[in-house]
């Protein structure tokens, strides 16, 4: 949009204080991303999608006591990635980094999953090694993005089933706003629907059709029959947000909601009983600003997010005979 502009690496890297790396599997088709936010002020979730699997996120509830994190997994292997999280925890305790108690710190690392089972060998998921490995790997600067990291694995476009799909990836993106806000996205897409573009309604991606188009959303929607019956819990989209902004405990919870509102504008249907769609949102706390500065935050957020969902679709590369949307294209 006019008026802001991407950061100099356009990733979730540019707010100061967040580091990324990826523990990356392409024979088993799986991986997990690791975004290290030791020194965040905040941080909140808000989780829209029917068949979530996650874990340390009811500690970021606005009633509870900490509502910060130390590190935030994204990663695939449905439930059973969920051990990344612990090898994330181990690299941060190793560094005495973490919530202070009386006898050691307590990382807090939050986490979610997305079902990439089917792509490669089911058996296979990322370990609390490949988090830990992950953790180690974690930088500033670029962000390697498409089929790497928890985007390894995924896949998009599934309406019409697994047969016409397309493969997801992960992507990022970052904005400047007015008065010095930068707020930056990191997604993982691997969502049930298909991906028009927000400002022409063109199709990104879609089910596959004949001699590399897509098959339209109403075309789509209108030939499901009950053999495409959504199986809770085999998608899924992860996102973060993070800013440079200090905001309330509440006006982060809405730059989650804000977040949400940038994949319902990418991913359509988004939110589905198929998907665990959640949103994460991390304050840095290095700028000041004013109350009334939370809706800048909220729309940079809603569209960085847009442009991370887009680039790990269009970046992503074709695995295990699932072609990306622009090696299907090009067909």
């Amino acid at each position: 949009m006019a008026g802001w502009t991407p950061g100099p690496r356009n990733a979730i890297t540019d707010v100061p204080g967040i580091r990324v790396g990826h523990f990356t599997d392409r024979r088993n088709a799986t991986g997990c991303t690791v975004i290290l936010c030791e020194t965040s002020t905040a941080a909140a979730v808000d989780t829209r999608g029917g068949a979530p699997g996650t874990r340390e996120t009811d500690v970021l509830g606005l009633a509870n006591l900490v509502r910060k994190c130390h590190a935030i997994v994204l990663t695939g292997g449905s439930a059973f990635g969920l051990a990344a999280a612990d090898g994330a925890m181990r690299w941060l305790g190793e560094r005495q980094t973490g919530f202070p108690t009386a006898h050691r710190p307590v990382p807090i690392v939050s986490a979610a999953v997305l079902y990439d089972l089917g792509l490669g060998n089911a058996m296979a998921a990322p370990t609390s090694d490949d988090g830990y490995r992950a953790a180690a790997r974690a930088k500033g600067g670029a962000v390697a993005e498409g089929s790497v990291g928890a985007g390894t694995g995924a896949t998009v476009a599934k309406l019409l089933g697994a047969d016409t799909a397309l493969k997801g990836g992960l992507g990022t993106a970052s904005l400047v706003g007015p008065n010095g806000i930068v707020v930056g996205a990191l997604v993982a897409t691997n969502a049930v629907g298909s991906l028009p573009a927000p400002e022409t309604g063109k199709p990104v991606g879609g089910p596959r059709g004949a001699k590399g188009k897509f098959v339209p959303l109403p075309e789509a929607l209108a030939r499901r029959t009950e053999a495409f019956e959504l199986t809770p819990g085999e998608n899924t989209t992860l996102i973060c947000v993070a800013t440079n902004a200090v905001l309330e405990q509440h006006q982060l919870q809405r730059a989650c909601t804000h977040a949400h509102d940038g994949f319902a504008r990418v991913v359509v249907p988004a939110h589905t009983t198929g998907d665990g769609d959640i949103a994460f949102a991390v304050s840095m706390g290095a700028l000041a600003v004013k109350p009334y500065d939370a809706l800048t935050v909220g729309a940079l957020a809603a569209r960085a997010v847009e442009i991370a969902l887009l680039r790990s679709v269009t970046l992503a590369k074709g695995t295990n005979g699932v072609p990306s949307a622009a090696e299907w294209r090009a067909r």
